[in-house]
């Protein structure tokens, strides 16, 4: 089972959390169910800034990071994923300092079908693409890109290499687990994603939601296990009579909002196709708003 972390009490959203010498965060005044609080925007080094994460396109938070650095130092602006909670402030940001962006790329609009949690920024394309392995270097500071598809196709966490720091976006929260919406999140994606980082040594998570992991090895293979949880629970409930996604989502999420239910039913199905993927199931109808399905060989 997951433990669920502590969550700060009390946000101000005007002043700077202070975590290291090289990492500060401010977060943005947009909470919601999907987002918590609101979006941390991390600010990396001292004599040139980093900013990962600028976050939704709001005057105040906009006017906040401005305000509270010196803006002329700012000459990164890396981005996790092109969600709408993430990146539509970096291009304010670019105008007021014209620092580079950087991300993996653009969201591939061909996958683009609903609009679930914060939705899609499909203006965003950076300036400098990115690729699994790519080091990012400022006068203080040195930060290596992964790739970790799975939340979204062109989803990357950053390893502050200096303090064995890892900022990691949606990939792994400090609150809640990971939605996700196909088509473009792909749930054999996002686990093998989640193993790719056992493989790695970094100390400290801080998700762009939700508190810093101190213990990520463990939390990561609490999360696997939760994800593989919810596989044989489908497969459990399916070896007695062939179910909608919807009939599903009650039986296992009695205990979440019911606002949450329909973001819920979208990890379902990523689940049911990753399944699908394995060769354990199959969808036997489809429905504009639902999907049916069944084990192999019933």
């Amino acid at each position: 089972m997951i433990k669920r972390l502590k969550k700060e009490q009390k946000i101000n959203y005007q002043e700077i959390d202070h975590f290291s010498p090289l990492v500060r965060r401010l977060t943005a005044p947009n909470p919601s169910p999907f987002t918590l609080h609101g979006t941390g925007t991390f600010i990396i080094g001292n004599k040139e800034i980093c900013i990962i994460d600028p976050g939704p396109k709001l005057d105040t938070h906009i006017d906040n990071i401005l305000n509270s650095i010196n803006r002329k130092l700012i000459t990164h602006i890396l981005i996790t994923h092109t969600h709408k909670d993430h990146s539509p402030a970096a291009q304010e940001l670019k105008k007021a300092t014209n620092a580079k962006t950087y991300g993996f790329g653009p969201y591939p609009i061909n996958n683009y079908v609903d609009k679930y949690e914060e939705g899609h920024d499909l203006d965003f394309k950076p300036d400098i693409f990115l690729k699994d392995g790519d080091i990012i270097r400022g006068s203080d500071w040195t930060i290596k890109s992964l790739h970790t598809p799975g939340h979204t196709s062109n989803h990357m966490c950053f390893g502050l290499e200096e303090e064995k720091l890892l900022f990691t976006g949606d990939h792994v929260m400090g609150w809640a687990t990971t939605v996700i919406i196909p088509p473009d999140g792909n749930m054999s994606d996002y686990i093998n994603s989640l193993k790719k980082l056992l493989l790695l040594d970094y100390s400290k998570y801080f998700p762009t939601h939700g508190s810093p992991i101190t213990e990520p090895q463990k939390y990561v293979r609490a999360l696997i296990a939760h994800r593989k949880m919810r596989e044989k629970q489908i497969l459990e409930e399916l070896k007695t009579k062939k179910l909608f996604v919807k009939e599903m989502v009650p039986k296992f999420y009695s205990s979440t909002k019911r606002q949450l239910w329909k973001a819920a039913e979208k990890s379902v199905l990523a689940t049911l196709i990753g399944l699908e993927e394995k060769g354990y199931v199959r969808c036997i109808e489809n429905t504009k708003t639902d999907s049916k399905w069944s084990l192999i060989g019933k």
